[in-house]
């Protein structure tokens, strides 16, 4: 009589699902063209607003997703934030005033907060649970190179389909958040280490945080990673109009859709091309200096962009997601082994919800010098870029004088996952 295989543990599949779920989740083909599809149908003004409605959205369930995937399970969070994301996509589609985009905002914001620090602490867990828990920088890598392609590829398809008709970037993405929910129905939930926390114990759930900010690693890389946040996302939010501007000097702005997804899939290829370089580069790099030269070139990519708005400037864009794959997969193997399963999304997700309130706290200034009639100018996005390009200038030398003393380099006290 033969013995019987031993089925493959549950984890295993997750693990070779997880890439697939990146790729639907980030196939945003609006990507390149939402500022101009909100700037056509109402202000310049209330597409700033519209954006920080979503981050408000975004940083006000950042920490009660987080606290819900430590308690629910990850499986039941992802599939939340499917279902919030194809919904929000609809509306946009299918919506003509400023209440209606910016309930599908919201509704945009809460499909990213429930997969925030979820997505990241199911892989984490489920390579824990397949004894493969050492592989996390390069799954994370992996991960990473599955989303720059579905960024690069949906950009440049939303920016030409845009020209036919501005509402199908948002069709397109539905069908995507909807693939990526089917996909999640197929994932495990790792079983989380409990034992501590019996039912009710929310207070001492919570103060496992209390040890993790003990960590002075710990504390420098949150507050890197809550500046980094937004000035990645700066290009995003003034990139397009900066790009319809430098177009108009040359009648060309009735293009600036599909050239605004064309800078943002090469932007996305050369990031790929990046994450490939990665590993070889932190070899020869301390952690500290590496993410030290990431957050240099985003603040040097918001300074150029508040120099010139000269056709050529626009080929800087490329370079705008270079500094997260240089960054982010490093972070998170960094603070992953350090954090307790009880807490770990939870923990991510404070950290979300600093970056995302601050950073929606300067598009609310930012939006005081947007026109409120018709397309934001140059000279408007001057003035907000280069305030944005001093004070990261001084927040960088503040963490470049703290980086000895944060320790990055010292391994991290494993937790149980």
């Amino acid at each position: 009589m033969t013995d019987t295989p031993e089925a493959p543990h549950p984890a295993v599949r997750t693990v070779a699902l997880y890439p697939w779920f990146k790729l639907c989740q980030n196939l945003l083909f609006w990507q390149a063209m939402w500022f101009l599809f909100f700037q056509s149908r109402l202000s310049a003004a209330e597409a700033i607003l519209l954006y920080a409605i979503y981050d408000v959205a975004t940083t006000a369930l950042e920490v009660p997703s987080g606290y819900m995937s430590d308690r629910l399970g990850r499986r039941v969070t992802l599939l939340a934030s499917g279902a919030f994301s194809f919904a929000s996509m609809l509306l946009i589609a299918l919506g003509d005033s400023f209440a209606a985009f910016a309930l599908a905002q919201a509704l945009l914001g809460a499909g990213m907060a429930f997969a925030s620090g979820t997505d990241t602490a199911l892989l984490y867990e489920s390579l824990h649970a397949s004894g493969r828990a050492d592989e996390v920088e390069r799954q994370e890598l992996r991960a990473w190179r599955f989303s720059f392609v579905a960024l690069a590829t949906s950009a440049v398809l939303g920016g030409s389909i845009a020209l036919i008709a501005p509402v199908l970037p948002f069709y397109a993405s539905a069908l995507a958040f909807a693939a990526m929910f089917f996909i999640v129905l197929r994932f495990h939930d790792p079983d989380l280490d409990m034992t501590d926390f019996p039912e009710g114990a929310e207070l001492a759930r919570l103060g496992t945080l209390r040890a993790t900010f003990a960590q002075p690693a710990l504390r420098w890389l949150f507050l890197l990673s809550v500046v980094m946040y937004g000035f990645s996302h700066i290009p995003f939010v003034f990139g397009q109009p900066f790009i319809e501007e430098a177009l108009a000097a040359r009648d060309l702005d009735a293009d600036a859709p599909l050239v605004s997804g064309i800078v943002t899939t090469l932007m996305m290829c050369l990031s790929l091309l990046m994450s490939l370089l990665a590993p070889s580069l932190r070899e020869r790099l301390s952690l500290g200096s590496m993410l030290l030269l990431a957050f240099g070139m985003q603040i040097a990519l918001t300074g150029a962009l508040a120099l010139s708005n000269a056709p050529i400037v626009i080929a800087l864009l490329f370079l705008r997601m270079v500094p997260d794959a240089l960054s982010k997969p490093f972070i998170l193997a960094r603070i992953q082994p350090a954090l307790a399963s009880a807490s770990r999304a939870t923990y991510i997700s404070v950290q979300s919800f600093f970056a995302r309130i601050l950073f929606a706290a300067s598009l609310y200034l930012a939006s005081g010098y947007g026109s409120g009639t018709g397309s934001l100018s140059y000279p408007q996005m001057q003035t907000i870029l280069a305030a944005y390009a001093l004070t990261g200038l001084g927040i960088w030398t503040g963490l470049a004088l703290t980086r000895r003393k944060a320790r990055l380099e010292t391994p991290p006290p494993a937790k149980v996952a």
